[in-house]
């Protein structure tokens, strides 16, 4: 029951960054109005995919 309910965490957490991922654009053109738009995309993206790995890991060794 502990493994269902981890793999489950692991996959939201892995979901949450691959969204990141994808619309790390239109979060930053919304969220921010500061700076170098393409600056903070990056920023995005490089986030989204340490929260996929993370994800990822959890379901790995759950």
């Amino acid at each position: 029951m502990v493994e269902i309910i981890l793999r489950l965490i692991g996959t939201l957490i892995a979901l949450a960054g691959v969204v990141l991922i994808y619309d790390a654009r239109i979060i930053t053109k919304k969220m921010f109005n500061f700076g170098d738009p393409n600056e903070a995309t990056s920023g995005f993206k490089i986030l989204g995919l340490i929260i996929s790995l993370i994800g990822a890991l959890i379901i790995f060794w759950a």
